[in-house]
């Protein structure tokens, strides 16, 4: 059975969605966002102790702490490709970013390839069910472009002006699939 729990964030931000298995986190995203279609949205609300855990993990993230624990989360179809990148993922502290190259480089030096494939990185980000907690709006395209987030471009800004990154570093594309 999969429930769901809405969270209400500060104005800047669209508000959330949980997903959890009873157990687990299983999703986190923002309201009508393109993720959405990732998840499953016509379950039944229940309060849940991981809802609760969730939603104190976020009240602390978005007062601009960093948290000191992390809600226990299950991936579904997480494939050995997809945890590299996850751990690399969680690896980027609050307030820092990666570009989907440096994570390509870093999976080819530990895989011992000359080259690894931006574009099947930022695939894998992408597919990011929880969001935030793992943190893939820290992931940024080369030269500062605010490129693929599911969570709405708005969002991204708004994640990494909160984490007090310097926004004049990074940029909007005109086209692509960020806006």
């Amino acid at each position: 059975m999969i429930y769901k729990c809405m969270y209400k964030t500060p104005d800047d931000f669209s508000n959330m969605i949980m997903n959890s298995d009873g157990e687990n986190l299983t999703g986190l995203w923002f309201e009508d966002s393109r993720d959405s279609s990732k998840h499953t949205i016509n379950c039944e609300e229940k309060d849940l102790e991981i809802f609760r855990e969730t939603s104190k993990w976020l009240d602390i993230y978005f007062s601009g702490e960093n948290p000191n624990f992390t809600p226990k989360y299950k991936i579904a179809n997480l494939t050995p490709f997809r945890q590299e990148v996850v751990e690399i993922i969680n690896s980027i502290k609050f307030g820092q970013t990666l570009t989907y190259s440096d994570i390509s480089k870093i999976i080819a030096k530990k895989r011992g390839l000359k080259r690894m494939s931006a574009q099947a990185v930022g695939g894998a980000v992408g597919w990011n069910p929880i969001c935030i907690i793992i943190p893939c709006h820290r992931v940024i395209g080369t030269s500062g472009s605010l490129t693929g987030y599911g969570g709405g471009i708005k969002n991204k800004i708004e994640l990494l002006a909160h984490e007090k990154n310097d926004m004049n570093q990074y940029f909007v594309p005109k086209v692509g699939n960020a806006l």
